[in-house]
């Protein structure tokens, strides 16, 4: 079992960086395939980036893709996004998942099994 806490959302100016954390307990952060999805008001849930255990292998999401960053420390059971360049459009709650038999970034949220409750992040422009 995983439990996934999310921080570092907030109210940010179109053009500003903002830094999500996703705190894992559990044993075995180190395997788990971490991923982070958006969903908007009135949208469905979208896939922003993912990255296997070893870090080695990431996905993006054409539309965040040169902007955002994803990376994880294992020593400390986290996971990062880095935003840059925000635009109003990147105005969503943000979830961060976890899924530990996954062994390639997957982008569909259906392969993750485990769920953060969500930050908000705002974008005002």
């Amino acid at each position: 079992q995983v439990q996934l806490v999310e921080s570092g959302g907030g109210l940010v100016q179109a053009g500003g960086s903002l830094r999500l954390s996703c705190a894992a307990s559990g044993r075995t952060f180190s395997s788990y395939t971490m991923g982070w999805f958006r969903q908007a008001p009135g949208k469905e849930r979208e896939f922003v980036a993912s990255m296997v255990w070893s870090g080695v292998s990431t996905a993006y999401s054409n539309s965040v893709k040169g902007r955002f960053t994803i990376s994880r420390d294992n020593a400390k059971n986290t996971v990062y996004l880095q935003m840059n360049s925000l635009k109003p459009e990147d105005t969503a709650v943000y979830y961060c998942a976890a899924d530990h038999q996954l062994a390639h970034p997957s982008s569909w949220y259906a392969d993750y099994v485990y769920w953060g409750q969500g930050t908000q992040v705002t974008v005002s422009s």
